[in-house]
Order: C-alpha cells, then structure tokens, then sequence
C-alpha cells in the first residue's frame, strides 16, 4: 500500500518538524486568512510568501519539485473556479486574484500537511474543542483514503493485463468500468466497517 503520498515527508527530523503542531496549525491559518484578506496591489506580499514557502520547505528538506508537483495536481480546480470569474466586469483581475491566492494558500497547506503528521493536527482539532464527532470522520476518512486508492490500483493493473488494445477509447471506457466498480467496492467496505463498529459499542 502507497502510505504516503498526501504526507510524504512529513515524519522527518528538522526544525520545522520539531515544532509543536498546534504553532504551525496556528500559524498556517493565519497566513492563509492574511492571504485572504490582503488587496492583489500588495505584490511585496505575495513575492515575500513565495519565497518564505520556498525556504521553509528547504529548512524542512522537502523537495521543491514535490510541492510544486501537489500544486499541479490541484491547480486545474483553481483554474476552474478562476475561468468562472472572468465572466464578470474586471475579471482578469479576479482571475489573477484568485489564482495567485489558492496557489499560495494551497502551498502552506501542503507544507503543513509535510511537516506535521495528520494525527497531530486532530489532536489539536481536539485539544481546541472541535466536535469529537468531525475528528473521528476525519481519522476515518484519511485512514481509509489509502485503503480506497490502493484499491483503485489493484483494480486498474488488474484490468490493464487483461486489456491488449491500447486504443484510447478503450482506456476511457476500462478507466470508468474501474471507477464504477470502486464506487461498489467502497459502498460495501464502509456498511461491513460501519455494522463491525457498531458491534464493538461506537456511536
């Protein structure tokens, strides 16, 4: 099973590792909010974010080339949401607006997620008073995330060495076959986890 590839890095040793994760949840937040808040005018700010990202990551000793990487595969939703605005009056402006913000707030989330374990941060979900109800389905959630998209790897080179056309439609059509019959798969492990849970007293 691929374990790591939402958190690679994130149990090495190094001074940003090292501090607590309660600090660098705070500290997260709040730049993104600022991000948020502050005018696209302010280009010393964003120049000045990237290139804080850009050392903390080096400090941190996580490859460049893996943010940028995570960045990439979120960006086309970005985009998405960008293209939408340039509908409206000033909307290049908008559109540069909303991209150069979520790339930005994309990248520290990422460098959290790469220098802090994910139980970590629901301990201090927890210790900040969220409902324990949310921490458990995000535990749940990212535990069998790996369980999903292992599950979607097996499925697929188990049908790709039964595929001897390499046709590009036939790839489309063997990709939604696998994604249908994972939507199946999924549905019947989360009933058996759920009725075994309720077997053991969870509520």
């Amino acid at each position: 099973m691929r374990y790591d590839f939402l958190d690679r890095y994130s149990r090495q040793e190094s001074p940003v590792h090292r501090l607590s994760a309660g600090t660098k949840l705070l500290c997260a937040l709040g730049m993104v909010a600022l991000t948020v808040v502050v005018p696209m005018g302010a280009h010393w700010y964003f120049v000045g974010l990237a290139c804080l990202l850009l050392v903390t990551a080096m400090v941190a000793r996580i490859p460049v080339r893996y943010v940028g990487n995570r960045l990439l595969w979120m960006e086309p939703f970005v985009l998405a949401v960008g293209v939408m605005m340039l509908l409206q009056p000033g909307g290049w402006e908008v559109f540069a607006g909303i991209v150069v913000k979520s790339t930005l707030s994309l990248g520290i989330m990422v460098l959290l997620a790469n220098t802090t374990p994910f139980a970590e941060l629901l301990r201090v979900w927890k210790r900040w008073g969220a409902p324990g109800l949310l921490v458990t389905t995000l535990a749940l959630l990212y535990r069998y995330l790996f369980v999903l998209v292992d599950e979607a790897e097996r499925m697929q080179r188990a049908r790709s060495c039964r595929t001897f056309e390499r046709r590009r439609w036939i790839g489309w059509k063997t990709l939604a076959t696998v994604a249908g019959q994972l939507f199946v798969r999924s549905t019947e492990r989360a009933e058996r986890i759920y009725a075994a849970m309720l077997a053991r007293g969870w509520k």
